[in-house]
């Protein structure tokens, strides 16, 4: 399977919403939100996410109601199919990723082993 072949992510109306929220926080309107997979965490793997004013060449954008997250092909290969979402709970707020192919997850909640 090429690069150009992974499936993509998607995000929800809940984690667009807040990534135009805080861009507008920042006084970044025109930055997205880069997601990357590097090792290590509780469970193998771990997701995080910074600001990024601009995609590299290979990167992979994804897009919904004005919202930008970027995404290097490497860690979309670990991140194929997932949906970003937004989750306000009584414990607090976080970004969070459905990576359908992950086989277990930490507790922190940004650790998971394939």
């Amino acid at each position: 399977m090429s690069d150009r072949e992974l499936t993509p992510m998607t995000l929800s109306a809940n984690a667009a919403q807040r990534i135009r929220f805080l861009m507008e926080q920042e006084n970044r309107p025109d930055a997205a939100v880069r997601v990357a997979v590097t090792g290590g965490g509780c469970a193998g793997f771990q997701y995080g996410f910074d600001f990024d004013s601009a995609a590299a060449e290979d990167d992979f954008v994804f897009e919904r109601d004005g919202a930008r997250i970027v995404v290097d092909p490497l860690s979309l290969s670990f991140l194929q199919g997932s949906e970003v979402d937004y989750v306000e709970e009584l414990i607090g707020a976080s970004f969070q990723i459905a990576i359908p192919s992950a086989t277990s997850s930490c507790g922190c909640g940004t650790s998971f082993a394939m």
